[in-house]
């Protein structure tokens, strides 16, 4: 497995925050095993995002969004290079 650790380049949230500016962060690790990494590499590649933890912050926004629609009642649908138009089930 691969241990990765997050952090954004802003303050932690053990620091004295008396008088430094900014919100707080939170450091998270992460043990992927080697597909997961993978993916996660590929996934960096694919969106030239500038670190591993922008993959991860834009995947948790996507996944929260996705859970939003879906509570509402709505599906979500592709359609192929043919226009057929078939649903896809995200959450099972």
């Amino acid at each position: 497995m691969t241990a990765l650790t997050f952090a954004s380049g802003q303050r932690s949230e053990t620091k004295d925050t008396s008088d430094a500016p900014g919100p707080v962060k939170y450091r998270v690790q992460l043990d992927l095993p080697p597909r997961s990494m993978d993916r996660l590499t590929a996934l960096k590649r694919k969106t030239e995002a500038g670190s591993n933890a922008e993959v991860v912050k834009n995947a948790l926004r996507l996944y929260e969004a996705l859970i939003a629609e879906t509570e509402e009642g709505k599906q979500f649908l592709t359609r192929d290079k043919d226009g057929v138009i078939t649903p896809i089930r995200l959450f099972l």
